[in-house]
């Protein structure tokens, strides 16, 4: 693994985080495979040598619990949506080089070598410890087999994670108060034999890895207290039927996290076996050089940070080079709800007639890969008709309709000077996006382009010029067009591959690199047709009021309406990514005069222990040093901010949030936690007026 800028010498392998093969898709799903599929044709066209792997995960206790409720076996079951996760990614044009699954053969075999090595290494041990069970079904309860309080924040958690309160990942026998969900009775607990994986061997080497690992700060900054902290040893088996056998120990399986990640492995693999070790030599990135990027959903940043580079380093395979870790996808301000079918299905979506690429676009570029986005139909309009429809789409149908009906298709005359500079502007937008692991900034660069083309078609008013200036213009422009083709390939691959067609280009838009925005167009197309289709009010209103009755029939009116409580993959509600309407209400000038907001000075910051997004920080106002609990945890870089000039609002009453004392607001926009300071060196305590 290297950390030059892409693209690299060696080859690269982006993965994106398993689906539990356990249920339908819905477009909040879509995110990190779209954003993987997305960095995986980025990286290609910036010439890196790119394999793009996952798989669904058909084990753990979710397959099983939902394939006894509904009786029929855990394979059966989960097979049956792996299958339909198969049909449907291709759908987005989500194009795996390989999906498979961790119950095919060679993940099998592989998970169990890297278990018997780890075992070799001294890595793993037995130890008694105590597990929930059920004494009237007399059956363990390995982890979502339980449900009962979380021991360090006190709220409903499930057997193996806090889904309702911090997100820690708990150990087999640490919830407290266990409820069988087998039979709605209270478990208890009893002692078994199980196998550990002895984390504190890697604690020294996690430190230094964590300090090198790329990709979104929250992927750095959340598992560092773990690594920092006394790192708890990780208990790699469970009492259950379903899964992969422990090496020597019928009893026994692996804990599914144990032989996830090692698919990643598995699928690149098999996709080497499939095209010929010429064409991608698995073994290289894994165990050679080479770069290895997964793009996960963040409430799984550990197992990718902690438990996974310990097996890698374990077994002498290469660690990642990046993890980015997305941000939750919400509807119209909520939480996704399964239970409520408050969710916009992948299904119904593509039922809708909408073209795939509108929903990738929307998703990709909305906010930052790392923060909460909301989905809504309205906000989703907004943007089609805006930027897709109003800006990339007007500027390429105008520019190629006049080109054609002038010219057959591209003029006979050099483009401009300027406007390769700012083409190749683009190109360096494009290639500073894909090093930062921004999808959004990749995206945005052919949108910009796209704006300046339709300023410069404007500005120069073709229409009212004679040749050979309005050939020039024109040409200009045609080059445009090619260029914001080629650049939006990796968000919109679908209308990317129509309009490359439209010009008449030769091969594919697929293959081809950056450099191919600055190769003279054909010189002659046809006619262009528009690429991207409005979506008016009428059509809104109808699937709002669609929703409403979904979400109605599944769980009543009172329900619908209520406080959006979410499953398992949806995440918890964000404020939206749209701009908040300026308050009616007024305040007088004496209310805030009231407000007591000064200049501050952070001194110490660091993570709270047990929650996920909450920072203790000290700060200097001036007369005095005060604590203060700010939701920056996952946002900023923690080391970084001491010296760090902050706004405060200092008369905010006293509160306690997980056992800390916070006396103060630090006050920060949007939903980066953008810092609010001051423009010039104010001391610490002066007040803001």
């Amino acid at each position: 693994m290297s950390h030059d800028e892409f693209p690299t010498d060696h080859p690269a392998v982006v993965t994106c985080g398993l689906p539990y093969a356990n249920g339908d898709l819905h477009v909040g799903h879509l995110r990190t495979y779209v954003g993987g599929d997305a960095l995986a044709r980025s990286l290609r066209k910036l010439g890196q040598e790119t394999a793009f792997v996952s798989g669904s995960d058909m084990h753990g206790t979710p397959v099983a619990v939902n394939a006894w409720e509904e009786g029929v076996s855990p394979e059966e079951f989960a097979l049956r949506h792996h299958e339909k996760y198969q049909e449907t990614f291709p759908k987005f044009d989500i194009e795996f080089d390989n999906y498979g699954h961790t119950r095919e053969e060679t993940n099998v075999e592989l998970t169990q070598a890297f278990v018997r090595e780890l075992d070799e290494g001294g890595h793993i041990y037995e130890q008694e410890i105590e597990v929930a069970w059920d004494p009237e079904a007399d059956q363990p309860l390995p982890d979502r087999y339980v449900e009962g309080t979380c021991p360090y924040c006190g709220e409903h958690a499930r057997g193996d994670e806090c889904d309702e309160g911090c997100g820690r990942h708990l150990e087999p026998g640490e919830i407290e108060d266990p409820t069988s969900v087998v039979t709605g009775n209270p478990a208890e607990y009893r002692t078994r034999e199980h196998e550990f994986l002895r984390l504190s061997d890697f604690q020294d080497y996690l430190g230094e890895f964590i300090d090198r690992l790329e990709g979104t700060a929250n992927a750095r900054n959340q598992p560092r207290e773990w690594i920092e902290g006394e790192l708890q040893d990780w208990c790699i088996t469970r009492d259950l039927d379903w899964g992969i056998e422990y090496p020597g120990k019928e009893e026994l399986v692996l804990y599914v996290w144990v032989d996830a990640p090692v698919e990643y492995v598995s699928s690149t693999k098999a996709y080497s076996e499939r095209v010929g070790q010429e064409e991608f030599d698995w073994e290289e990135p894994w165990q050679e050089e080479g770069e290895l990027v997964h793009v996960i959903g963040r409430d799984i940043i550990q197992h990718h940070t902690v438990f996974w580079p310990s097996m890698l380093r374990g077994v002498d395979y290469n660690e990642p080079r990046a993890v980015l870790a997305s941000g939750f996808v919400n509807l119209d301000g909520k939480g996704f709800s399964t239970s409520r079918n408050r969710a916009v299905w992948v299904d119904d979506y593509l039922e809708e007639g909408f073209d795939p690429d509108l929903y990738r676009y929307y998703i990709a570029t909305g906010s930052g890969f790392q923060q909460d986005i909301d989905f809504s139909w309205e906000r989703f309009a907004e943007r089609v008709n805006g930027e897709l429809v109003g800006t990339v789409g007007n500027f390429l149908y105008r520019s190629l309709l006049f080109a054609h009906r002038n010219y057959d298709g591209t003029p006979d005359a050099d483009v401009s000077a300027e406007v390769e500079d700012r083409i190749e502007d683009a190109i360096e937008d494009f290639r500073a996006g894909v090093n930062d692991y921004s999808v959004r900034a990749v995206g945005q660069s052919a949108v910009k382009l796209a704006q300046f083309g339709n300023e410069y078609i404007q500005g120069h008013e073709p229409w009212n010029l004679d040749d050979p200036e309005r050939a020039d213009v024109i040409r200009d422009c045609v080059q445009i067009a090619k260029a914001v083709v080629v650049l939006s390939e990796p968000i919109m691959p679908g209308t990317a591959e129509r309009l490359w067609d439209q010009l008449d280009e030769s091969g594919s838009v697929h293959e081809v690199g950056v450099g191919a925005a600055l190769d003279a167009p054909s010189e002659t197309f046809d006619a262009p047709e528009e690429p991207f289709k409005g979506i008016d009010d009428d059509r809104v209103a109808e699937l709002n009021k669609r929703l409403e009755a979904q979400i109605a029939a599944a769980s009543g009116d009172a329900d619908a309406d209520g406080d959006g409580s979410t499953d398992e993959e949806a995440g918890e509600a964000s404020e939206g990514s749209a701009i908040e309407p300026l308050a009616d209400d007024r305040i007088g000038f004496e209310a805030f005069g009231e407000l007591d907001v000064r200049v501050g000075e952070v001194e110490h910051a660091e993570g709270i222990e047990g929650a996920d997004d909450l920072a203790r920080l000290e700060v200097d106002l001036g007369v005095e040093t005060r604590q203060i609990v700010a939701g920056i945890k996952q946002l900023h870089d923690l080391d970084a901010l001491p010296g760090t000039r902050v706004v405060v609002l200092a008369n905010i009453e006293k509160a306690e949030l997980f056992g800390v004392e916070s006396n103060g607001m630090v006050l920060a926009a949007g939903e980066d936690a953008d810092l609010l300071t001051t423009h010039a060196d104010s001391p610490p305590g002066t007040k803001i007026r």
